[in-house]
């Protein structure tokens, strides 16, 4: 699992993650991704190059929220493959984490 940033417009960052996000995944990007969460408010998670999601990547991206919205900053979940959606919807992780498929949107939900 790979995690790289991209600085946007308005003080959003994109977290691009690539590889399976499962126990090995989650391990590998678990603490750089807590520190990433701490310094900013504003996070689009880029899921595009994310194959397969398990219980932990759901977990490692549940606690990151919860740690967004505690701190007031806002969290949105972009680009999933068909297959990692239906795992953020059949687990109910789009009602925590919102969706979005464009980048206007994604911006848009992390900046309203």
């Amino acid at each position: 699992m790979e995690l790289q940033t991209q600085t946007l417009t308005d003080g959003v960052t994109k977290l691009a993650l690539s590889g399976r996000l499962d126990i090995m995944g989650a391990q590998q990007i678990d603490s750089e991704f807590k520190n990433l969460i701490a310094s900013h408010g504003k996070i689009i998670i880029d899921m595009e190059k994310v194959p397969f999601l398990a219980s932990m990547g759901i977990r490692t991206l549940i606690m990151g929220a919860k740690a967004m919205k505690s701190k007031g900053g806002k969290m949105v979940l972009f680009r999933p493959t068909t297959d990692v959606e239906a795992v953020l919807t059949d687990s109910g992780t789009d009602t925590l984490i919102p969706i979005a498929h464009e980048l206007d949107a994604a911006i848009a939900a992390v900046s309203g």
